[in-house]
Formats: structure tokens, sequence, C-alpha cells
């Protein structure tokens, strides 16, 4: 399994196309691209494709923008609010900045790269990926999910460096992550999407501190154990 057919797996089921892994047949290597940046992806003949109603074109790109996304409740005809009642400890929330930096390999060597990240309730590394784009970071932790077989994360924790965008928070709820927390600031249209899915949105998660601009009850106030 590489982090490209990651990428695409994750990509396809935060937009829509994919429920469950037999829903793929193969992946394989487009044959004329020497690259070897493009897949094939093989459908079963049981995924039913409306383009019409995907949240966006079916591209990805290193950049991040939300250019003609669809309202929040179109969003919701896919994938429904979550419902999680897990509680995530403070000083475990304010533990994730750092055990995420730790891992982040290639952004040691330049600098220059973005980071997703899966942890699990009481702050324990599920998946880290990094890319140019943390939107396309995100996809490659939840490809990771899905084709373990470790989806969905309706226990866990997606924390991304930069700022939280809507489109963040719309590839959490394809996964069913109920807690996203980011470094930087979210945006207006990422909380008020955190809001009407049932997730709780962690921002400017930085030192001592951090900003809890939804469903706060998730967050308790117990100090975790030191790591």
């Amino acid at each position: 399994m590489s982090v490209n057919e990651e990428l695409a797996v994750g990509f396809l089921l935060t937009e829509g196309l994919l429920r469950h892994p037999e829903d793929i047949l193969e992946i394989d290597p487009y044959p004329r691209n020497r690259e070897n940046n493009v897949l094939n992806v093989f459908l079963s003949q049981d995924v039913k494709v409306n383009f019409a109603r995907l949240t966006r074109h079916v591209f990805a790109s290193s950049s991040c923008g939300l250019c003609g996304k669809a309202t929040i409740e179109a969003v919701h005809q896919h994938f429904k609010p979550v419902h999680s009642k897990r509680t995530i400890e403070s000083g475990t929330v304010l533990q994730l900045p750092g055990r995420m930096r730790r891992q982040q390999e290639a952004f040691e060597r330049s600098g220059g790269l973005h980071a997703a990240a899966v942890f699990d309730s009481k702050g324990t590394l599920v998946v880290l990926r990094e890319d140019v784009g943390r939107h396309n970071a995100a996809d490659k932790v939840i490809g990771y999910g899905f084709l373990q077989s470790q989806l969905p994360f309706d226990a866990h924790i997606l924390m991304v460096s930069g700022r939280a965008s809507f489109e963040i928070m719309q590839k959490a709820l394809a996964a069913r992550i109920p807690v996203v927390c980011a470094v930087s600031a979210p945006s207006s249209l990422a909380v008020d999407f955190a809001r009407a899915s049932g997730q709780t949105l962690v921002g400017f998660l930085r030192g001592e501190s951090f900003n809890v601009y939804s469903h706060p009850e998730r967050i308790t106030q117990e100090k975790a154990k030191a790591s």
C-alpha cells in the first residue's frame, strides 16, 4: 500500500464515492504515466456514481481552496452529523502538536510540508502523513484508515498543521472523526460546519493554550499524564 493509494482512496471516500473496502476492485498505476503518480481505481459495479451530486469537481491538487463548494446541507446528504460521546482530556489535547511534530520527518528536512495525524482519545498516534497540501495529508490518513479497515475513526482526533478549513472538517466528518484540532485559526465556515455536524473544533493549539469553537463538552479539564 503506497501513500498515493492512500491519497486516492481517501479522496474518493471523502467525496462520497466509497463506503466499504469491497467497493474497490483494484488499484493499478496508470501505465502511460512515467512519474508513477497517476492511479486507476476500479470500483465495484455496485458503486453508483452521481457526478452531479459530488461536493466538488473530482480532482485533487496540492493547493487548498474552497471554490464552488456545496452548502453544508448538501454535504450532510452524504455524511450525517456525528453523535460521539467520546471525551478528550485537555492535557492530552495540549500534547498533540509536539507528538505530531516529532514524527514530521519530511518537514524536518524541508520545512515546507503540512501534516495530518490521527490520534486515539488517549493521544496515541495511529497514523501521520505529510504533503504540500494539508487537505491531501488529511486524505492520506483517512485513506490509510479505509485500506486498513480501521474506519470509522469515531473515537479519534484529527490534528492538522496550519488552519482548519471547511474542507478539512468535511473530510473528518466523512471518516466520522468527532474532534479536529489545528495549530492555527479555523475559517468561519469551518466553525459553522463543525457546529452543524456535531464536531468539536479546536484552533490555535499552541504552547499551553487552545480555543474551542464548537461542542466544548468533549474536552474535559483533567490533566493527562506526562508522556
